[in-house]
Formats: structure tokens, C-alpha cells, sequence
């Protein structure tokens, strides 16, 4: 088994170990709620996939003159 899962207890309520921890909705600061994770409504949720998207979120990737290095010089054979 690759880790150890939180024990949920089912009698009594008050021991119940939640399976995630609660952590701040990164679009508001709500709590976040189980089925919307890591947000805490669908409304946070849309948002946030609102932006990305719209091209609000990027991923940065690398420089043009790095990726012209890396390719291998051409043959006569590709310049066909």
C-alpha cells in the first residue's frame, strides 16, 4: 500500500476524520467544500475556469532561441 488513509470512524459524529483538510477557496478565501474541491461553490469553481480559458492563467514555457539550439542542424536531404 503506498500510504495510509484517514480513518473515518461512522458512530459518532464528533470523531469523524475529514478525508482532506479544509483549505481557503484560492478564488475567495471560503472554506472549500467537498464535491467543489479545492473551491468552496461551483460558482468559484466556473471562475476560475473562466480564466484560464480566457488566457488569464499561463503556464510559462521556454524561450524561442532555447528551442532553436536544441533542434539538430539540417541535412541537404531536409532542405528537399
Amino acid at each position: 500500500m503506498a500510504g495510509k488513509r484517514p480513518v473515518v470512524s461512522v458512530g459518532d459524529n464528533s470523531a469523524v476524520t475529514p478525508l482532506r483538510p479544509k483549505r481557503p477557496c484560492p478564488e475567495c478565501g471560503r472554506p472549500s467544500a467537498r464535491d467543489t474541491y479545492p473551491f468552496c461553490s461551483k460558482r468559484c469553481k466556473d471562475i476560475d475556469l473562466n480564466r484560464w480559458l480566457k488566457g488569464a492563467y499561463v503556464i510559462p514555457g521556454r524561450d524561442n532561441e532555447e528551442e532553436t539550439e536544441d533542434l539538430p542542424a539540417s541535412t541537404p536531404r531536409d532542405q528537399e
